[in-house]
Order: structure tokens, then sequence, then C-alpha cells
């Protein structure tokens, strides 16, 4: 046996215990979001209970389908449910002969739902916590809702999001398809809180409170606007962190 060849042998095997042990560790991560986020809206939906009264945003009318970090992490579980069921049985390959269903369902949820959803809520909660904590999250909350609960509807549905970016290649649908389905979703979620409004006589959200109706009106329009943005941003960063995959993927398919 050559040198050459014993060095290509050393470099394959290499590389293969190095794609096993990627792989291993992608299905590792898909099966803690999972894990994780299905826990987090079992704990919220059965223990935290809000204090209720007419004064304030929890009322009962809509339990906790309406709010949006509540139905976001249940896009997360579904998500990563997904991701684990296309490990098994689909592929992460870049341009597989034949794409399974699984894989299709799985691009096109992270790049109309998952991603955006989960960046808008992290941001958009933090920013007006930051600004006052008591437009979005009052602290008398914190005696029912436990801070490691909060970081993880608020916070690691984030981390784990980019992480997701940076560790599975995606084939992002076709712009149309996407910003259609993301529209959907967030219009019918603004409705939806209305709806909530009608019935109850108060705003899922007390910032919505604090707003005259010119007001929130701009802010919603500036709510679809910025998750609109954060769809075009995850395209982007999918086009920058797999820019040498999307050319193999376009070479192949011309």
């Amino acid at each position: 046996m050559t040198k050459t060849h014993h060095n290509h042998n050393s470099e394959h095997a290499a590389k293969k215990i190095y794609n096993g042990v990627y792989k291993a560790l992608r299905v590792l991560m898909h099966l803690t979001a999972a894990v994780q986020f299905s826990y987090a809206i079992h704990y919220d939906y059965t223990y935290v209970k809000f204090p209720v009264s007419d004064a304030n945003m929890h009322s009962t009318f809509g339990g906790k389908f309406k709010y949006l970090t509540f139905l976001d992490a249940i896009v997360q579980v579904f998500y990563y449910t997904v991701c684990l069921i296309n490990d098994f049985v689909g592929t992460n390959e870049v341009a597989p002969k034949h794409l399974p269903a699984i894989r299709k369902l799985k691009d096109y949820v992270m790049a109309a739902f998952a991603f955006p959803l989960a960046v808008n809520v992290a941001v958009t909660f933090w920013s007006l916590y930051a600004i006052d904590r008591e437009l979005v999250f009052p602290k008398v909350l914190d005696a029912v809702f436990p801070s490691w609960l909060n970081h993880i509807m608020h916070t690691n549905i984030l981390v784990f999001i980019i992480l997701e970016m940076f560790t599975s290649f995606r084939e992002y649908p076709k712009r149309k398809r996407g910003i259609t389905g993301l529209g959907i979703f967030m219009i019918t979620y603004l409705i939806w809180i209305h709806v909530v409004k009608h019935y109850s006589g108060v705003w899922v959200y007390p910032v919505l409170e604090v707003l005259q109706l010119p007001q929130r009106i701009v802010f919603f329009v500036a709510i679809l606007a910025f998750t609109v943005c954060l769809y075009f941003l995850g395209e982007f960063l999918n086009g920058v962190v797999w820019a040498k995959e999307i050319k193999i993927l376009n070479r192949k398919a011309k």
C-alpha cells in the first residue's frame, strides 16, 4: 500500500467519523429542543395559573392559546419533531436524487414559521421588557411564571433556531409561498386577539391597552412588516451560511 493511498484511507476514515459525530449531535439537538419545548408547554398549560381580574390581561377566554409565545412554542415542538423524523427516515443531504415529503415539510416550516416566529417572539418580548416590563410581563407574574420557563419560552427559542440555521441545510421555498404562509398565520393571529378582546373586554397584551386606535393600527402594521423582514433575514442568513451548498444545488437543478 502506497503512502498516498494510506493517507487517503485515513482522511476518508476521519471524515466518516466526523460526519457520524456531526449527525449524532444534530439529532441530539433536535431531541433536546423537542423535549424542552414540549415540557415547557405542558408546564405552562398545567401549572401556571394567572391571576384573573377585570383590570388585567389574564382573562380566561382563549386560555394560553391567545399568547403568541405559547403558539410559537407549539410551532417549535412541531418543527423539531419533524426534524427528528427527517433525521431518521428523511435526508439532510444538499441535493438528494429524491427529496422526501418530510424533508420538504421541514424546509418549509423552518422558513415560513419556525425561524421568523422564534426571532419575533424573542426580540419583541425582550425589547418591550427592557423598555417597561409591565407592558408585556408584569412583576406580579414572577410568582406564578418561573424564570426558567420564561427563558425557555423567550430566550431558548432564539438560541435553538440559530443553532438549527447553522447545523442543518435547507432549501428555502419560493418566496411567495413562504411569505404567504407566514402572512396568513400572523393575520389570523391578529384577528384572533381582536376576538379575544371582544369576548373578554381586555387586550391580550398590556401594551395594547395604552395605545389609541391609530397607534394600535401602526403597531399591528409594524409587527406584520417586522415579521416579514424576519423571513427575509432567515433567507439571507441561510444564503450566507450555506452559500457553497446552494451553489451545488443550483448547478444540479440546471
